[in-house]
């Protein structure tokens, strides 16, 4: 793809707007998806850190990060099929270390499934560290998670 091709990601914040399509996202993503109702809360949720990634005005990606103290913990980042490997989740990794910077966070932390080689190369790729597992914390089907984490 030339750079006249490019398609340009733009990263907002989430809005109520957004919503239905990123239930959508979880549904298609997650195994025990967010629902509609947990996402709006995270609209009023002060250390709730919810970014949305759009191609022309359309929902593409999102991620959402709690802040707590000087860290972040990353709870989800998803893509819709149809935009993987166009770079949309590199931008919502680079948008949450932008704020990770302006709010001089410690660190970034993230549960995976140990199963979940492609995440776990992604996480890798940014600095993410292996730093240990939680035995069974994923349901459907049960499995152990990864606890990954980049300093700062």
């Amino acid at each position: 793809m030339n750079m006249e091709q490019a398609e340009y990601i733009e990263i907002v914040a989430m809005e109520a707007k957004h919503i239905e399509h990123i239930e959508q996202l979880e549904k298609i993503c997650f195994s025990q998806p967010w629902s509609y109702e947990s996402l709006i809360s995270e609209l009023s949720n002060p250390i709730g850190v919810f970014r949305v990634a759009q191609i022309n005005q359309q929902t593409v990606g999102y991620a959402g990060m709690h802040h707590i103290l000087d860290e972040g913990y990353i709870a989800n980042i998803a893509v819709f099929p149809d935009f993987r490997k166009r770079g949309v989740a590199s931008e919502l990794m680079n948008n949450l270390f932008d704020y990770a910077k302006e709010h001089q966070m410690s660190m970034i932390s993230l549960e995976v499934r140990a199963s979940n080689v492609k995440a776990i190369n992604f996480y890798n790729k940014y600095g993410f560290k292996n730093e240990g597992k939680r035995k069974n914390f994923y349901d459907n089907p049960t499995e152990d998670a990864i606890i990954m984490t980049k300093r700062f």
